[in-house]
């Protein structure tokens, strides 16, 4: 799919590198003009879609940050009661500013299932037909359609009629080739073999019972630490790379799972 081939060209440019189903969801989004829902566990890059895509539409990037009892004030609209005595003048908040802006956007509505059903509900009228009703205003369509990312951690359960408004995609941890393709996207000086290794030790981290798996961020972090105190084969620093698995394991208990017999044994299977 040619247009598929272009969109993974344009968002390796702007800094993530996508795996084909991904390419061809953003690809069908823009098609369509849908929003599309992201969905998968914490730290496996769904966030970073919405940046490298504002970033290759060089265009902004709105953020709604979802939680527990977000309300509609909080992510249309409210009044600036200061300047309302002379007129009556509104103070944008993320859902109102991306329907209204000339050059279309990328809205971000991050972690959707943190807010709760109400606010789902509320969402309804935008996504579907990228307007909202605002009771003293009455109805305002969008200006221009935004590109609507939304993101799911899987928390809680969303509604049938949210994911009918919305293409859908599962976003899983990249496998070792593509990791490692991002390692040297983002980190400065990490050669494709360091940049292998990286990511199959991750890889096999992943593996083990964790209480957090370490997400995309994580392993980043972890090479540019690595890069950083000029590791350059890990088979060479296994002491090293054990002290700095700090960078990947951010629970006791899981720094206290991975020894440093687990670290050996896990650099074994490392080539």
């Amino acid at each position: 799919m040619k247009n598929r081939d272009e969109i993974a060209e344009r968002l390796a440019a702007s800094g993530y590198i996508a795996d084909s189903e991904l390419a061809t969801a953003v690809s069908l989004m823009q098609l369509l003009k849908r929003p599309l829902l992201l969905e998968g566990e914490a730290g496996v890059g769904k966030t970073e879609v919405a940046k490298a895509l504002a970033k290759m539409h060089a265009t902004e990037l709105i953020r709604l940050q979802c939680y527990e009892g977000l309300d509609q004030s909080a992510a249309l609209y409210e009044w600036n009661y200061q300047r309302q005595l002379l007129a009556k003048y509104l103070l944008e908040r993320p859902l109102l500013a991306a329907i209204r802006r000339h050059k279309a956007p990328v809205l971000l509505i991050d972690e959707i299932d943190r807010a709760d059903d109400e606010f789902e509900a509320f969402l309804l009228e935008l996504l579907s037909d990228f307007q909202v009703s605002i009771p003293e205003l009455g109805t305002i369509a969008a200006v221009t359609i935004p590109h609507v990312i939304l993101t799911s951690n899987g928390t809680r359960e969303l509604s049938d009629a949210l994911r009918r408004r919305c293409l859908y995609h599962y976003v899983d941890y990249p496998d070792v080739d593509r990791e490692a393709r991002i390692i040297m996207a983002r980190i400065d000086g990490a050669s494709t073999s360091l940049s292998l290794q990286i990511a199959r030790m991750v890889e096999s981290i992943r593996k083990e019972e964790l209480r957090k798996v370490p997400g995309v961020a994580e392993t980043l972090d972890w090479a540019a630490a690595l890069v950083g105190i000029d590791v350059r084969d890990l088979h060479d620093a296994p002491e090293t790379v054990h002290d700095t698995l700090m960078c990947l394991l951010k629970t006791h208990e899981d720094k206290s799972r991975v020894t440093r017999e687990v670290t050996e044994r896990l650099l074994g299977k490392v080539a």
